[in-house]
């Protein structure tokens, strides 16, 4: 890319988008490379001081999956979240001039609770393969700042005085958070010597105006990881998704089933009613529901 757009992209803007509007910034030049390939991290890391990792897989459960071995696919969240992860430290240790990974994750650390089965079960273990890329990080020699963000969405406000952040890994309410906040703490850490081999979650305050005003307020309390991270999530992702996702899947089909009786029993009371109708009564009922019908198709 050679030139890009000098009007900033709206806030639900795609990829390719935002890619136009950050090239056409001074000083700003794109490089591509890719997650997949070691070579690429190399050339990409050239010169570097810091790195920003946005990265992450979107790949989603396919029936094949139950024949085929889905780690095979390099979009698969294993191949992303954590050897891309190793590849692009190795990169970074190698490069002799990078000196932080800023690397956005997400909570993992809660393997039985619903949405990390959910998320894991519908999304090939992202949850599990970031959390297994985060404790690469810890132990590479390159300098980290993790940060768990809280729902990133282009819809979520943030009011004045909102912003929460805990060190440590710590635990916070998971609120809704405008991505552009979350790019803003991403750049303020890499201004932070104090953010450095830090775990950050970073939410939205609970309740509107009870946080900080800037990241910069709480990033000066900061301190590096001081506890020892869980080593077994792996196992214990993969437990959760097999027990919790069967537990998902009972409970689906007795709704459904629920759901079937109970169009039966409607059916069966009013079938009858209705075949007892005279023969012009049940044509004029069938053609209103397909009208009904048809004007719902054409409006949407």
């Amino acid at each position: 890319m050679s030139s890009g757009s000098a009007v900033p992209p709206a806030a639900d803007a795609d990829s390719s988008a935002v890619a136009s509007y950050l090239v056409g910034l001074p000083g700003v030049e794109a490089v591509r490379g890719d997650i997949n390939d070691p070579a690429s991290l190399r050339d990409l890391l050239v010169g570097c001081d810091a790195v920003i990792a946005a990265h992450g897989a979107r790949r989603t459960r396919k029936l094949s999956d139950f024949w085929r071995d889905p780690t095979h696919d390099p979009a698969h969240a294993k191949n992303v979240n954590y050897e891309g992860m190793k590849s692009l430290l190795a990169a970074a240790a190698g490069s002799g001039t990078c000196k932080r990974v800023v690397r956005i994750t997400g909570k993992g650390e809660t393997p039985w609770s619903f949405f990390s089965i959910l998320l894991n079960g519908l999304g090939g273990m992202a949850k599990a393969w970031n959390y297994e890329g985060e404790r690469l990080m810890r132990a590479c020699s390159v300098d980290y700042t993790i940060v768990r963000p809280g729902v990133m969405s282009a819809r979520a406000e943030l009011p004045p005085s909102s912003l929460a952040l805990a060190d440590n890994g710590g635990d916070l309410k998971v609120t809704p958070i405008p991505p552009g906040a979350i790019a803003d703490l991403c750049v303020d850490c890499l201004r932070t010597p104090n953010a450095a081999r830090a775990t950050l979650t970073a939410m939205r305050s609970a309740e509107p105006g009870a946080g900080s005003g800037s990241w910069g307020q709480l990033l000066a309390g900061v301190r590096p990881d001081r506890r020892a991270f869980r080593s077994d999530l792996l196992e214990a992702h993969q437990t959760a998704v097999r027990v919790g996702g069967t537990a998902l899947a009972l409970a689906g089909l007795a709704l459904a089933s629920a759901a079937a009786l109970a169009v039966k029993a409607a059916l069966s009371a009013v079938l009858p009613a209705v075949l007892a109708w005279p023969l012009p009564a049940r044509l004029a009922a069938a053609g209103g529901l397909l009208a009904v019908g048809l004007l719902k198709y054409g409006s949407g």
